[in-house]
């Protein structure tokens, strides 16, 4: 099923039914964000919820997705790190190898 928001502004003591945005959002200014219905999965529930956007038409993320988003990155660190600590054990045991201590390269 379709979901459907009507948005109304107050305006000269009337409420003004606004007009959606291509991408079927409504600018709020006094906020300075977009409002508008995501259709996705949020606590085992999928349907439509309202989200906001920003001026620049990115969906603003609930405390859930912001948390993922740091997860996420901080195990790409991780990751990171770890194949550079792998590099540099390579590289130590081919020197000594070859005979170089590499501790005394530095």
């Amino acid at each position: 099923a379709a979901s459907v928001l009507e948005v109304y502004q107050l305006q000269a003591g009337r409420y003004e039914l606004q007009t959606a945005n291509a991408d079927d959002r409504y600018w709020i200014a006094s906020m300075n964000l977009f409002l508008g219905v995501w259709q996705g999965t949020k606590e085992a529930r999928t349907g439509a919820w309202l989200r906001w956007w920003d001026a620049a038409g990115s969906l603003l993320l609930w405390a859930v997705e912001r948390v993922e988003v740091v997860e996420t990155i901080a195990e790409q660190e991780r990751q990171r790190a770890e194949q550079e600590r792998q590099q540099k054990e390579r590289l130590m045991a081919y020197l000594r190898s070859q005979g170089i201590d590499p501790n005394t390269l530095l």
